[in-house]
């Protein structure tokens, strides 16, 4: 399997698994626009007043997922957040969330970026 698509996979059980916990999901793999220096939101999920920015991440252990997130890609997210979050007019909170996906273990870190 490719990395894409090994990644592509990793989204995929990220849902199941947040709709698992009660989110709906809003949008995968949002792009604000091409060559803007802003990132790409993997999954973009909704559970009442909250909407979440969720990052996925798929790699041999935990502890590297959560290494993989690098701060200038934290600014990226959230730049292209707050373009999404201006475009649909929310007035309701938001988060940022990492999900990591390793062999036999799923973890998701809850306010992360």
């Amino acid at each position: 399997m490719t990395s894409y698509k090994s990644g592509l996979f990793s989204e995929f059980i990220a849902c199941i698994y947040l709709r698992l916990h009660g989110f709906r999901i809003i949008c995968r793999r949002y792009v604000t626009g091409r060559n803007t220096g802003r990132a790409e939101i993997d999954i973009i999920a909704r559970r009442k007043n909250l909407v979440v920015f969720i990052e996925v991440k798929r790699r041999c252990d935990i502890t590297t997922g959560l290494m993989a997130v690098t701060p200038g890609q934290s600014i990226r997210l959230r730049r292209a957040a707050e373009t999404y979050l201006a475009r649909t007019n929310w007035m309701g909170d938001a988060r940022f969330d990492i999900v990591v996906v390793a062999p036999y273990k799923i973890r998701w870190i809850r306010g992360a970026v």
